[in-house]
């Protein structure tokens, strides 16, 4: 709360600390320098102080499938539940939190957002649940998703927990390339998806969000296993660096090409438009789309469309685009539209993946973020002016 000194021309703000800045604090200042194998029971600690109990932490598997337990101390370790159908999976699709009533309590399941991008779930019981509870929760699991994340770096045990089968050294290399699968803004939404997510190889896909201009690119490096993980290993970071040089899409096309040139290629492909990077193309030839509010652009790759049992017909872009039509009827967000596309189309095919398939729906929105710039209380009035000083050394207000 703020309020004026009387003829000082000063703001003293009330800045004493409050039960959730405490809870929130204890949390965020031990995080810094506690190992990966701590957080789960501090966790849990956290949540009793605010009367909660039976806490889980739930991590989407690779294959966007099933929400996994993580093991931990003070934690309680169930059997995965299924994202489709499960109250944790409707809190993980929805990005809102789902209350069920039980006998002891009411069970709640918080999303676990790191930005847009969705980690697992927080579960936990609690004997009531008011709008405070709910609102304290909420930051609560906000910041235990930016830790899990964080922490992710310097331990293997959130890996080990998304992992319901075997990964191929080619799969690791590529997923530990990717960037977060989602991407939620005013202005545009993004998400991805690999299959088979346990064994892809040459798939991957890139993206970067600059200003107002979304940047894309979605790999498809030719061959199987380690060749074809590395190809795009070095696709991806010649890529990256072109666009963190500021160069030209025409230009990142060529450098991109030298790089896979330099690497290893030494079969042709035929393209009807451009060559792919990697055989000295000519001028690459841009195309140019204009999007209205609501448009959404799919990317795939050509494992999608060419899967065919033996002597039989390839899956085809007919059927691709009946599928995409019919799932978009049925599923409103992006990101649970490319899980549901990419799960249909497998069945489709009958489950088989012979090659990499790949997914990126893009969805443009054209909104503006700069309100999220702007500070301001739950009711929606500004902080006001100089309320991030002191209220002992507030310099006077023009």
């Amino acid at each position: 709360m703020a309020e004026a000194d009387g003829g000082s021309g000063r703001v003293r703000v009330d800045r004493s600390e409050g039960f959730g800045e405490r809870l929130l604090g204890v949390l965020l200042d031990r995080a810094h320098e506690m190992p990966p194998q701590l957080i789960a029971p501090l966790i849990a600690e956290e949540v009793a102080i605010v009367g909660g109990r039976e806490v889980s932490i739930l991590l989407q598997d690779y294959e966007q499938l099933m929400l996994v337990p993580l093991r931990g101390r003070r934690l309680r370790v169930g059997e995965p539940q299924p994202i489709d159908a499960s109250p944790a999976g409707t809190a993980f699709l929805r990005a809102a939190a789902v209350e069920v009533a039980q006998p002891d309590g009411v069970r709640m399941y918080l999303p676990l957002l790191d930005g847009s991008d969705q980690v697992g779930v927080l579960a936990l019981t609690l004997d009531t649940v008011d709008d405070d509870d709910r609102r304290l929760l909420r930051r609560l699991a906000g910041l235990v998703a930016d830790i899990l994340v964080t922490k992710n770096g310097y331990t293997d045990e959130f890996f080990r927990a998304r992992r319901l089968s075997p990964m191929s050294t080619a799969a690791e290399i590529q997923w530990s390339l990717l960037p977060p699968l989602t991407m939620s803004t005013p202005q545009v939404e993004v998400a991805g998806i690999l299959e088979p997510a346990y064994q892809v190889a040459g798939d991957s896909f890139d993206y970067a969000l600059n200003g107002d201009i979304l940047h894309v690119a979605v790999i498809d490096a030719m061959g199987h296993g380690l060749d074809a993980a590395v190809m795009a290993t070095v696709a991806i970071g010649a890529y990256r660096h072109s666009r963190h040089s500021g160069i030209a899409l025409a230009e990142t096309y060529a450098f991109m090409d030298t790089a896979i040139a330099d690497h290893d290629v030494v079969q042709q492909l035929k393209g009807p438009t451009t060559l792919p990077v990697g055989f000295g193309g000519e001028q690459p030839r841009i195309s140019e789309q204009l999007l209205q509010r609501g448009d959404r652009v799919l990317f795939f790759t050509d494992g999608l469309v060419e899967e065919h049992l033996a002597g039989g017909e390839q899956f085809g872009e007919e059927q691709l685009i009946e599928i995409v039509t019919r799932v978009g009827r049925a599923e409103v967000g992006v990101r649970s539209m490319v899980r549901a596309l990419s799960h249909t189309l497998k069945r489709e095919r009958g489950g088989a993946t012979s090659d990499d398939a790949t997914l990126f729906l893009v969805e443009w929105r054209g909104g503006s973020a700069d309100h999220l710039a702007t500070a301001s209380w739950d009711d929606g009035r500004s902080i006001p002016p100089g309320a991030a000083g002191s209220s002992r050394d507030q310099d006077p207000i023009a």
